[in-house]
């Protein structure tokens, strides 16, 4: 890839993505109920607030390692003052504006080389967005499902939900 088709697909695929599907996250998140946040639907699984946290501070782990050029090992797990899923929509709400300018700022020439991820990938930055892309989608699909069992609704994701159906204009009614 050319570092013109890099920043192409940066610019006119990626970041307009993200702050579309960014949208989409946010109305996951605010849907996870607070007095049910460590309900989990079974014993193996992460609680809502842990994969509420993982989305979202895992957008943020992306998008901060691709604009540092490297990506470096998680804090550790959740921090201690997300206690409810009102903090993880702050901490989204906080970080991703200043994430996506990061890596808008990003030419070409650094979008093509090679980063390492911890020895298991070693592709091009630009890479690493769309895997950014696809592991949200995968997580907010995935959180999208303990709505219902939470007593929450789920918000439309791509497209109407049960919950929140499309309005669909009269005109294209006929």
């Amino acid at each position: 890839m050319t570092h013109e088709q890099a920043e192409f697909l940066l610019h006119q695929v990626y970041l307009p993505q993200i702050q579309n599907e960014s949208e989409t996250t946010r109305r996951v998140l605010q849907a996870v109920p607070a007095d049910k946040c460590h309900w989990k639907p079974d014993e193996h699984a992460k609680s809502a607030l842990e994969l509420a946290w993982h989305l979202a501070a895992s957008e943020m782990f992306f998008l901060n390692g691709v604009a540092a050029g490297a990506f470096t090992p998680g804090g550790g797990g959740m921090p201690e003052n997300i206690k409810a899923p009102a903090d993880v929509v702050k901490f989204y709400d906080e970080n991703l504006s200043k994430a996506i300018a990061n890596v808008s700022a990003i030419k070409g020439d650094a979008l093509t080389r090679n980063v390492d991820f911890f020895g298991v990938f070693n592709f091009p930055a630009i890479t690493y967005i769309g895997l950014m892309c696809s592991h949200s989608a995968h997580h907010r699909g995935q959180l999208s499902t303990y709505l219902r069992p939470m007593g929450s609704k789920v918000p439309k994701i791509y497209g109407g939900s049960y919950d929140e159906p499309i309005q669909v204009p009269a005109r294209a009614q006929q």
